[in-house]
């Protein structure tokens, strides 16, 4: 069944979850803060990964850390601190996959904490979708790519040294387009992002039911 983990044979695929935003267009207010469905909104954004079948799970964390370790509930989740948050997106990237480094995974499958539309089944999906330490997956969304993405273990140097400011991954993927495996997600997710004020409304959503 997609989503149930078996304790005895762990899932080879890590979830890391990007949770480090300081919310700036949105007025300085942390995203993994933001509240949804009364509860801070990366306590979906794991639990998406847990029950989409990723373990161990990594959480970088950024702005107001302290107050996210102090409020959210995340159990069996790794919280990783980046202090070069403010670099933007790629500081995290780097971070989350240098933190795996020591684990027994083979792929990381990377989520944003502020896409509450994305949920376990979109997470399950692209999780099927590994297949060796150099899988490169990505959900797609009528055929347009977008997140969860799936990095295999023996992609993770590379992609780290490409991921500069808030482009993340995104260099590296234009470059191995060809190589990626794309997952479509469309029926089960939505891929709208938690960027302004407008966006916030959102919040009250959450991943389709189909």
């Amino acid at each position: 069944m997609a989503g149930t983990r078996n304790d005895t044979h762990p899932p080879p695929v890590a979830g890391l979850l990007l949770a480090a935003g300081g919310g700036r267009r949105l007025g300085g207010r942390p995203k993994a803060l933001l509240e949804h469905r009364g509860r801070p909104l990366v306590e979906s954004a794991a639990r998406a990964l847990r029950e989409g079948g990723c373990g161990p799970v990594h959480v970088v964390l950024g702005a107001a850390s302290k107050e996210v370790r102090d409020r959210a509930e995340l159990p069996d989740c790794v919280l990783v601190d980046n202090p070069s948050w403010k670099e933007g997106m790629g500081s995290s990237l780097r971070a989350g996959l240098a933190s795996l480094a020591g684990t027994d995974a083979r792929a990381a499958l990377v989520l944003l904490v502020d896409q509450p539309g994305i949920g376990a089944p979109a997470v399950a999906r692209v999780v099927a979708a590994y297949r060796s330490p150099g899988s490169l997956a990505a959900a797609s969304y009528d055929g347009r790519r977008g997140h969860p993405v799936l990095f295999g273990a023996c992609r993770w140097v590379e992609i780290a040294a490409d991921a500069e400011g808030d482009r993340g991954a995104r260099d590296y993927l234009k470059t191995h387009e060809s190589d990626i495996v794309l997952v479509e997600c469309g029926d089960v997710a939505r891929a709208y992002d938690i960027d302004t004020e407008e966006d916030l409304s959102h919040l009250e959503e959450g991943p389709r039911s189909g």
